[in-house]
């Protein structure tokens, strides 16, 4: 067996030990740049808006509904970090103690094409956001200049993370201070003016926005030094900077976009250099992209161990950037979200299952014996999330009205589907899985 050349560089195959070269700070560096999101200052109106027509909340019952879902959601990030720190595996390999060997493909192949749509979205985002600072420059340039940033910083994936930490990380701060101190010179709205009409939906959104790292926790905390660092580093880092983030796309939309989203980017290059703090935002994207990329390539080695993690990312890459460059991607949106909500579910059975029934002695190995059971109140909880928030895909969505209809179930306004579809998830594994332990012959 071939040694990974670099001992502080992550292993080519699953078949190499991962190296612990990351230490809190790295983890910090990370998970901070990945709380910051382009998609964050728009995705604020979802916040300030929740229910599509109804009243705006109070900028108070906003900026509480955005602290409590980044709270719940950064903690979800932190409690999957764990299981990769303490084993060394990445997240997808770590359901093969939790279905079985096979069954894990199946959550695997969810993830990948969810992780290839991510990149996607995000090098259109990049190409966007880069058009509208350069008007003169084509938009497919930067996307395809974005694309083989992400796929080279894929390659490198711990050296990249250490750079965040040293240098992209204090830019990002910078630039985040700068737009907050200069829009808060505007007038304010009063703090109570609005409504408190949706709150819980507004959580349920910013939990879906931090939720969705969870499929990629371990894939970065199996590097960390213990699983402290792992899970500090993930829910400190970021907490604070998805807080900061939503914050000033809220204070954006009350003060100069005038509750136009799409007028939000507009209105940071309104300020005096703000085009440069949006550029530096924009650039800083590409860790969305890279983090995707990376742990789409580690995800297919839950399919192939063997398979080379760098021919595996420029693929993705390379995939990635031609549908970025050719498809709507827009249209694709929704079919993410759908994805995604599969993993709040799991997530409730993963960690029921890793601390409490298992006790944290899984089997990883490549045949693993599938455990059928835990298979149910995965199911339970995903439909939970659906019977209460089916999305906004067209035919999806009205399949689910109609069972609500059926069932005689109408959601009430202070229900979160992703709350109430993970302590389904959970509550159900606990009996599912100590019978089942109980049933097993002693190893």
């Amino acid at each position: 067996m071939v040694a990974t050349l670099d001992p502080a560089e992550a292993p080519h195959t699953l078949d190499q030990p991962a190296p612990r070269s990351l230490r809190l700070v790295d983890q910090l560096g990370l998970w901070g740049n990945l709380g910051v999101s382009l998609l964050g200052f728009t995705g604020a109106i979802f916040v300030l808006v929740p229910i599509e027509g109804g009243p705006p909340l109070s900028l108070t019952a906003a900026l509480i509904a955005l602290i409590v879902g980044t709270v719940l959601g950064s903690l979800a990030i932190a409690i999957a970090a764990v299981p990769g720190a303490q084993t060394g595996a990445p997240s997808m390999v770590l359901l093969r103690g939790l279905f079985g060997t096979r069954p894990s493909y199946l959550p695997t192949l969810l993830n990948v094409v969810q992780l290839l749509g991510w990149t996607t979205f995000e090098l259109v985002t990049i190409g966007t956001a880069m058009h509208q600072i350069t008007p003169s420059v084509p938009q497919w340039i930067y996307v395809l200049a974005g694309g083989v940033i992400t796929t080279l910083l894929a390659l490198r994936p711990l050296g990249w993370i250490r750079v965040l930490r040293k240098y992209v990380t204090v830019a990002v701060l910078i630039a985040l201070a700068y737009l907050f101190i200069q829009l808060i010179r505007h007038p304010l709205p009063g703090f109570g003016d609005g409504s408190w009409n949706g709150f819980w939906i507004a959580v349920d959104t910013v939990i879906g926005v931090s939720v969705s790292w969870v499929p990629l926790a371990s894939d970065y905390s199996r590097h960390a030094r213990s699983a402290r660092d792992g899970f500090v580093g993930a829910f400190a880092g970021y907490s604070v900077t998805q807080i900061a983030c939503y914050a000033i796309g809220l204070v954006a939309l009350v003060t100069v976009a005038k509750g136009n989203p799409d007028s939000i980017f507009g209105a940071f290059m309104a300020i005096p250099i703000g085009t440069l703090a949006f550029a530096v935002l924009a650039i800083r994207e590409l860790d969305q992209s890279f983090a995707d990329t990376y742990s789409a390539a580690v995800s297919v080695q839950n399919f192939r161990p063997r398979w080379d993690r760098r021919v595996l990312a420029f693929v993705i890459g390379l995939v990635a950037t031609i549908a970025a460059l050719s498809l709507n991607i827009y249209d694709y949106e929704n079919f993410l979200l759908l994805i995604g909500s599969l993993f709040v579910p799991l997530l409730g059975v993963l960690a029921v299952d890793y601390f409490l029934i298992s006790r944290r002695q899984w089997d990883l190995g490549d045949n693993v014996r599938t455990r059928w059971v835990t298979l149910v109140p995965w199911a339970l909880g995903f439909v939970a999330y659906q019977l209460i928030n089916p999305g906004y895909l067209g035919w999806w969505s009205g399949l689910w009205v109609d069972v609500q209809g059926w069932l005689h179930f109408a959601p009430a306004a202070w229900m979160s589907a992703s709350l109430i579809s993970f302590v389904v998830a959970a509550a159900a594994t606990v009996p599912l899985g100590l019978l089942t332990r109980r049933k097993e012959p002693a190893c």
